[in-house]
């Protein structure tokens, strides 16, 4: 079931949106050679303190996961496509790494995602962080009242697939509020005109993910959380948290 949100609610996901918003800048400011991920989360994780607000990714366990996830962020690096977990590996130069971090504020929760280089930036890897960067600017675009789920997927489909890259089959946006998965979902390529109808008071978290070796195969790590491209190639995730409403899309992660 969709839970429309009100114009008061989705003003209160705003301020979870900006705690997300403020600690992705803080990790990505912190993020140099040298840096362990395990760093990169105690930042993100001293801005939830700041912020009064906890973590909607400490602890969560959906049912393909063995363990409980262990950290405030998620820290991907190079052919690791989402859902790293932070440990000792220390950033080399050239490194291309994503992270994701969610925020619970006063019961709302906000989602968001980005992809930088560290140090030394290979062309290519600019290329694939720009594509999933276009690729959620389009989807967004996409995201207004009367239009359907599918539209979204098709704009974020078209940036990907034109581009040449992969699309990790299965594992797209959704719907957020209350809790940080809700209906319905929002897949990374679909069809125009296909799904629900897009209402005011819905709010998606939308998140393109791109794989630089234009296959779409993925599998899980030991860990049994990351994800990692199967022919070894780079990967690049971007998203936000975004309320349909009858003046346009709100974007409530903005950085």
């Amino acid at each position: 079931m969709v839970e429309l949100k009100t114009d008061t609610s989705i003003d209160a996901m705003y301020e979870a949106g900006q705690v997300v918003a403020r600690a992705l800048t803080a990790a990505r400011e912190a993020a140099a050679v040298g840096v362990s991920l395990l760093e990169l989360d105690e930042v993100a994780h001293g801005v939830l303190r700041e912020a009064g607000a906890t973590s909607p990714f400490l602890g969560y366990r959906p049912s393909f996961a063995p363990t409980p996830f262990p950290a405030v962020l998620c820290v991907s690096v190079n052919d690791a496509i989402v859902h790293g977990i932070p440990g000792r590996y220390r950033l080399r130069d050239g490194d291309l790494v994503s992270i994701d971090f969610g925020a619970e504020l006063g019961g709302w929760v906000g989602d968001s995602a980005l992809s930088f280089v560290v140090g030394t930036p290979r062309e290519a890897d600019l290329r694939l962080i720009g594509t999933a960067e276009r690729a959620l600017a389009a989807g967004i675009e996409a995201a207004v009242v009367g239009n359907r789920i599918g539209d979204i997927a098709h704009a974020i489909g078209t940036v990907c697939r034109g581009a040449g890259y992969g699309i990790p089959d299965g594992f797209g946006g959704h719907g957020i509020g209350r809790r940080m998965h809700e209906d319905p979902g929002v897949p990374n390529e679909g069809r125009p005109g296909r799904g629900m109808r897009l209402r005011h008071g819905m709010v998606l978290a939308i998140e393109p993910m791109v794989i630089a070796g234009g296959t779409d195969g993925f599998h899980a790590a030991p860990d049994g959380w990351t994800l990692k491209t199967d022919d070894g190639s780079r990967a690049a995730h971007a998203e936000h948290t975004v309320a349909i409403t009858e003046s346009g899309p709100r974007i409530l992660t903005a950085r």
